[in-house]
C-alpha cells in the first residue's frame, strides 16, 4: 500500500476535481429529469428521441477523441475548462428547442461537450491520483453521482414549483461555469509530477503493457466491458424516468425520483468503493456490482408498485457504482505514455454504450413496452459478471 504524501497543492487540486466531477453529474441530470416536458414541448416520440440520443453518443465520441490528444498535448487542465464551458452552455439548449430539428442540434452540442469534458476531467483525476499516493478516483465518481443527486432533486422541485425549465436550464449553466472558473487554477498541470507521482512511475509496467500487441488487446477488452456497463447506466439515466411514468403512472416530479434512487445509490456506493477495491480487489467490485445490478433490473421488470420500482433502480446504481472507477483507472494506467489517449478510446466506446443502448431501447419500444425493453440492460450486467476479469492489472488479481 502506497503511503500518502500529498502537499497542500494536490490536496487543492483534489477539491478542484471534486468540483468538475460534481457540475459534470449536475449538467446530465439536468437534461435527464427534464427529458418528460422537453419531449411534449418539441413533439418528439420515444423513438425519435433514441435516434436523438444516438446522435447526442456521435457527438459525444467525437468530443472524446478530440480531446484525447488534446489533452497529452496541451494539459488536460486546459482541456478541463474548455470542455465544461461548452457543455456547461449547451445544456440550455434542449430547453430553447420548440421542435425536433432544434432539439437534434442542441442535443449534439451538449453531447460534443459532455463527451470532452468525461476524457479530460478523467484523465486530470488520475494525474491527481498518482500525485495523492493512493486510489481516490472513485470518490471522484462519486461526485459525479452526487451532482446527479442534487441536479434530480433541483430538477424534480422546480418541476413540482411550475418553473419554467428555460429559467431552469440558464441558471444551471451560469452557476456551472462559475465554478469552473473557480477550479481551473487550482488544477494540476500535466508536466513536472510531484513526488509521489515519480514513486508510482518507478513500478515496473505490467507485462501485458510492455507490447504494443497486447497493450491493444488491453484497451479493447476494457473498452467492451465499458460498452455493457455504461449501456445500463445510460438506460438509467435517459429512461428511468419516463419507465416510471409509462409503466406506475406517476407524475413527473415523482417519476424524476427514479433517476434520483439511483444516484444516490451510486453516490453511496462510490464512497465507499476505494477501500472495498482495496480489501478485495478490482474484480470482485465488478463482479459482485453487476450481480446487484441485475437483481435490481429484475425488480424494476416485475415490480408494480413505485417503492419498489425505486429500491429496484437504487440496487442498479449500488451494483454499477465501483465498476465504471475500475474500469477507467485501469485504462489510465496502461503505462503506454499517452493515458488520456487510452482513455479516450476506452471511454468512446463505453460512451456509445451509455447513448447509443438508450437509443436502442427507444427502437425497442416500438414492438415491446419500455419496461420489457430492460432485459436489454439486465443481459449487459450478466455478460459483464462473467468477463470482470478484464478489469485485473494482472493474472494474480483476475484469478
Amino acid at each position: 500500500m502506497v503511503t500518502s504524501t500529498a502537499d497542500r497543492t494536490t490536496r487543492t487540486a483534489r477539491a478542484a476535481v471534486f468540483t468538475v466531477f460534481g457540475l459534470n453529474g449536475f449538467l446530465l441530470a439536468m437534461w435527464v429529469v427534464h427529458i418528460p416536458p422537453i419531449t411534449d414541448r418539441t413533439g418528439v416520440s420515444k423513438s425519435t428521441l433514441g435516434m436523438f440520443i444516438l446522435l447526442m453518443a456521435g457527438a459525444g465520441i467525437v468530443g472524446m477523441r478530440i480531446a484525447g490528444p488534446l489533452a497529452d498535448r496541451f494539459g488536460s487542465r486546459t482541456l478541463v475548462a474548455a470542455a465544461a464551458i461548452i457543455a456547461s452552455v449547451a445544456v440550455i439548449g434542449p430547453g430553447l428547442a420548440t421542435g425536433p430539428v432544434a432539439l437534434a442540434i442542441a442535443l449534439a452540442c451538449f453531447g460534443f461537450g459532455n463527451g470532452a469534458l468525461d476524457v479530460s476531467m478523467n484523465t486530470q483525476a488520475v494525474h491527481v491520483e498518482r500525485a495523492y499516493g493512493r486510489p481516490i478516483i472513485a470518490a471522484f465518481h462519486a461526485l459525479f453521482s452526487g451532482g446527479g443527486l442534487l441536479g434530480s432533486l433541483i430538477g424534480a422541485a422546480t418541476l413540482r414549483a411550475g418553473l419554467d425549465l428555460r429559467v431552469t436550464l440558464a441558471s444551471a449553466a451560469i452557476a456551472c461555469m462559475a465554478l469552473t472558473f473557480a477550479a481551473l487554477p487550482r488544477l494540476l498541470r500535466d508536466t513536472d509530477p510531484p513526488a509521489a507521482e515519480q514513486h508510482l512511475r518507478q513500478k515496473p509496467a505490467a507485462p501485458t503493457d510492455s507490447t504494443g500487441r497486447e497493450h491493444r488487446r488491453k484497451v479493447l477488452a476494457l473498452a467492451v466491458i465499458a460498452f455493457a456497463v455504461l449501456l445500463t447506466e445510460g438506460v438509467a439515466g435517459d429512461w428511468s424516468t419516463l419507465q416510471m411514468r409509462e409503466h406506475l403512472d406517476a407524475d413527473a416530479a415523482t417519476a424524476a425520483l427514479a433517476f434520483g434512487a439511483f444516484s444516490v445509490a451510486m453516490t453511496a456506493g462510490r464512497l465507499a468503493t476505494d477501500r472495498v477495491s482495496g480489501a478485495f480487489g478490482r474484480v470482485a467490485v465488478v463482479r459482485y456490482g453487476m450481480l446487484i445490478s441485475a437483481l435490481g433490473l429484475a425488480v424494476i421488470l416485475a415490480s408494480p408498485w413505485i417503492p419498489l420500482t425505486l429500491l429496484g433502480w437504487a440496487l442498479t446504481g449500488l451494483g454499477l457504482s465501483g465498476s465504471v472507477p475500475q474500469i477507467f483507472t485501469a485504462a489510465g494506467n496502461l503505462g503506454s505514455g499517452k493515458a488520456a489517449t487510452d482513455m479516450s478510446r476506452v471511454f468512446s466506446f463505453g460512451y456509445l454504450g451509455l447513448l447509443a443502448g438508450p437509443a436502442v431501447i427507444g427502437w425497442l419500444t416500438a414492438v415491446v413496452p419500455l419496461t420489457t425493453a430492460i432485459a436489454v440492460p439486465l443481459i449487459a450486467v450478466l455478460v459483464c459478471c462473467r468477463y470482470a476479469g478484464v478489469v485485473a492489472p494482472d493474472r494474480a488479481e483476475s484469478s
